[in-house]
């Protein structure tokens, strides 16, 4: 039942008078139990309550965050480089890293110089972060996902 109210097995009808009497709300917490269980209780004030706990709830969630890099299948060295700085500095952040390679016209046919190119990212940020998708070819793309690890405080 309430606060103020004993524990028991009451009719509707008491139990209603009784709500009425604390001018509280008679609410069904368990309608399958045999018989059914209700509380008597301030409606608004529990549904104001559990609204403020959700709001508290979402705050605490992080956000993930997804952050691309883009190479080409012949990527040179000095691009390479200059990407994978930035990919360790998204890492450091906590963000998500989606690296791909996307192939134009006829560069397809060096796929497996594209897999190679993300393979040694993934090996380069090993100590920042883990692969959480290997490098998969979906149409004109060769996409890799890593995931930054968390850091033990």
């Amino acid at each position: 039942m309430g606060d103020n109210v004993e524990m028991g097995v009451y009719p509707v009808k008491k139990a209603l008078e009784k709500a009425v009497e604390l001018e509280l709300d008679l609410v069904e917490i368990s309608p399958k139990a045999s018989p059914p269980v209700c509380k008597i209780m301030d409606y608004k004030k529990f549904l104001y309550e559990q609204k403020k706990r959700d709001k508290a709830m979402k705050a605490k969630a992080s956000k993930v965050v997804v952050k691309e890099i883009r190479f080409g299948p012949q990527t040179d060295d000095h691009d390479y480089e200059f990407k994978k700085r930035h990919a360790e500095k998204f890492l450091k952040d906590g963000a998500k890293l989606k690296a791909y390679v996307f192939f134009k016209g006829r560069s397809i046919v060096y796929k497996d110089q594209g897999e190679i190119l993300l393979l040694r990212l993934a090996q380069e940020l090993e100590e920042l972060g883990k692969v959480e998708q290997m490098p998969k070819l979906e149409g004109k793309r060769m996409t890799m996902f890593i995931a930054p690890k968390t850091s033990k405080k």
